[in-house]
């Protein structure tokens, strides 16, 4: 029963002194490690110290007294985890982050939500989900005032819409979550303390938690003021929680690292009802985050569509998910067993198990660290009469051994793979006969013949049709000669560095990427001296009547159906790119390439802004890092900003739209010069571009939702 640790080498003995004073292993942060004696050896390192028979007892009795002491010392609180309101997350096993971008989940075509579409695709393509984190804010967020609540508030259909859309998820079985970013001290303040506020909007869209982004803990006042209000919420905090928290944070992300040998997770070791949703989000192979959810009876945060980037799960990661996470479904109840054994002993180096009793049941949840098959025997148990056991992976009944006072029993397990066993006196359960039947059909299929080959999605350009070629130039506009240019040009994007995906793909280019080098020969083009102002989009409305059918936040500074008093040559703004497009057809004209805006702005000498190499604050409009909005400045406000063509006021007053870029999963439009609001308190705000080098992606969701009082635009017209 021992052969495993008695196998492995050591790299050091027990420690006798710690600097923890309750036990002889410290946490790694959230994880606690096995006994040191477990771990491969290597000569170079020193004398080889074996595991005895009796380390897994005295490691096991050594955390078992830790956990007790913490508990005393931090006052747990356990009455959260006994709240019917919040029971649903101790089976939330696959819980995926979804940007609100997502075309699987709304259909701007349409003009509606998409649930079932959503989650279809999940239960085909893994298994399904448990819940899900509905992400409205990051990356867009800071590309105007509208604070994080306002951001789920401008989502299609306003409040009522979201709140339908929640009751979809619901439908299906479903908890929904959304972020609180208490980073968020830029944009408008709330009009009451950010817990009650939060509080509120959550129970009027019915919402069922809340993922805490950033946050080392939620702190205790969220809770209250959600129980206050009659609509208990489940924290789950990014980061790890003081061990005081875990009384009010039922739920915390697990950002691990993945050794050989699992780590056992803090929290769930301090409350076995507590839910880890491990999240991994860039990594490609997630066989880590798979078999550490699994030996410790936690979930996964099944996180593809990373802030635009689309980091698809494999199928061969994909069919592991659909197997452990049937398990762990059918088998929750014994997941929060307070009898949870982790490294139950095996015979096999590299096969780790956890033990789950309850009553005279038990379930083991197995992993495979190891790149090959093994078969044969695995694991000792202590002999009981008439006990059964039933290898739940595969779906069927094992033979057990008998061994003196134990038990052997026998099995296989692929390689990186996954077993299940579950220990029953007499007939199993018609869920378990249920869960076997099920399982014996998923399996007949190793997962070796799965691909684990992870590939890149590629995005296709929006047609952006020419228009009627004009000889002379317009009224209004400047004529760009065209000739020999180098498009160079780079992402702003905060995260995801040089990874594939990040960013855009140009046509000429196999892949999305962050650094962009293109040379091209450039027809002339026409192209509005000035963005275009309020009182031409007037003129626009007056002319055509126009009326969008996502109306929200349309023309938002706008009062019955007028632009403020003295705005009239100022930037337009609260306008979709469907709305910018709307008013250039109208126009004889259309939204100018991103290579024709760089090159208008840039001409052909590389220079780094319209006006020069150096940054010349006279030259745009004063920041405004106030937390609401002051309006733009006129868009004649600022010539020395002028570019070699005189085009004028093309950084810094308002971004201006460009192109657009899609994949199967997300649109995005790339927005030019940066803007004047600058909000101010941290990193994460929608970053700027003022350089000639530089553009901003902006996520794409619904005109509603895409308005923003920091984005204008400016056209083009072809030229003969």
């Amino acid at each position: 029963m021992l052969r495993a640790l008695i196998l492995g080498l050591a790299v050091a003995t027990i420690p006798l002194t710690t600097e923890a004073q309750d036990t002889a292993y410290p946490a790694r942060g959230q994880q606690i490690p096995p006994p040191n004696c477990m771990y491969l050896h290597h000569a170079w390192e020193g004398p080889e110290v074996t595991c005895r028979s009796n380390t897994h007892q005295l490691w096991l009795a050594d955390i078992q007294h830790w956990r007790a002491e913490r508990r005393i010392r931090v006052a747990f609180d356990p009455s959260r985890y006994e709240m019917p309101a919040l029971s649903w997350t101790q089976s939330g096993f696959i819980q995926p982050q979804m940007m609100v971008q997502d075309r699987y989940f709304y259909d701007p075509a349409t003009h509606r939500y998409t649930v079932d579409r959503y989650l279809d695709d999940l239960e085909k393509r893994y298994g399904g989900i448990d819940a899900v984190l509905v992400w409205a804010t990051y990356p867009n967020m800071g590309v105007d005032s509208r604070n994080q609540l306002e951001m789920v508030e401008s989502m299609p259909g306003g409040i009522e819409g979201v709140r339908q859309m929640v009751a979809d998820f619901h439908r299906r079985g479903v908890r929904v979550l959304f972020p609180m970013m208490m980073w968020d001290e830029g944009t408008e303040a709330p009009s009451q303390p950010w817990p009650q506020a939060l509080a509120a909007l959550m129970k009027e869209i019915n919402a069922d938690g809340v993922n805490g982004d950033t946050q080392d803990g939620v702190p205790l006042e969220f809770s209250l003021a959600a129980e206050k209000i009659d609509h208990p919420l489940a924290f789950e905090p990014e980061d790890s929680p003081s061990d005081e928290a875990l009384s009010w944070n039922v739920m915390t992300w697990g950002q691990y690292n993945f050794p050989f040998i699992p780590m056992v997770d803090r929290f769930k070791w301090l409350e076995t009802r507590h839910m880890v949703n491990i999240s991994d989000r860039w990594n490609l192979d997630k066989t880590d985050d798979l078999q550490y959810a699994f030996f410790n009876g936690v979930g996964w945060e099944s996180w593809e569509n990373v802030w635009g980037i689309w980091n698809g799960i494999t199928p061969r990661d994909a069919e592991a998910t659909r197997r452990i996470a049937t398990i762990e479904r059918a088998m929750a109840h014994f997941l929060v067993s307070p009898g949870w054994e982790p490294l139950y002993p095996m015979h096999s180096y590299g096969i780790y198990a956890s033990r789950w009793p309850i009553g005279s049941e038990t379930v083991w949840t197995i992993v495979n660290r190891t790149a090959y098959d093994t078969s044969g025997p695995q694991m000792d148990v202590p002999a009981v009469p008439g006990m059964r056991y039933f290898d739940l992976y595969h779906g069927v009944e094992l033979q057990p051994e008998p061994n003196g006072t134990h038990t052997t029993l026998s099995f296989s397990i692929e390689a990186n793979g996954f077993g299940a066993i579950l220990a029953t006196l007499g007939e199993p359960s018609t869920v378990v006969q249920s869960l076997m039947k099920r399982m014996a059909a998923m399996t007949t299929e190793p997962l070796a013949h799965f691909s684990h080959q992870w590939t890149v999605l590629t995005q296709k350009i929006v047609e952006n049709p020419p228009t009627t070629p004009a000889a002379d130039t317009p009224e209004g506009m400047v004529r760009i000669p065209g000739g020999d240019f180098d498009f160079r040009v780079q992402g702003t994007e905060i995260e995801g560095s040089d990874d594939p995906g990040v960013d855009v793909q140009y046509p000429w280019e196999d892949a999305p990427r962050r650094f962009h080098e293109h040379r091209m020969v450039m027809k002339p083009f026409f192209i509005d001296k000035y963005p275009v102002t309020n009182a031409q989009f007037k003129q626009f409305l007056d002319a055509t009547h126009y009326t969008p059918v996502d109306g929200g936040n349309f023309l938002r500074d706008w009062k019955n159906g007028a632009y403020p008093e003295g705005w009239a040559n100022r930037p337009v703004t609260w306008v979709s790119i469907e709305d910018a497009r709307s008013y250039a057809k109208w126009a004889g004209k259309r939204l100018p390439h991103e290579w024709e805006w760089q090159m208008a702005a840039q001409g052909t000498d590389g220079r780094e802004y319209p006006w020069g190499n150096q940054w010349q604050p006279v030259n745009v409009p004063m920041p405004d890092k106030d937390r609401t909005m002051r309006g733009p400045d006129p868009v004649d406000a600022h010539p020395q900003g002028a570019s070699p063509y005189g085009v004028m006021d093309l950084v810094g007053n308002v971004w201006q739209w460009t192109e657009e870029f899609t994949d199967e999963h997300t649109r995005a439009a790339i927005l030019r010069g940066g803007e004047y609001f600058q909000p101010q308190g941290s990193i994460w705000y929608f970053p700027p571009a003022f350089g000639n080098h530089e553009h901003s992606k902006l996520l794409l969701m619904a005109p509603s939702y895409d308005r923003s009082g920091g984005i204008g635009f400016r056209c083009v017209r072809d030229a003969q």
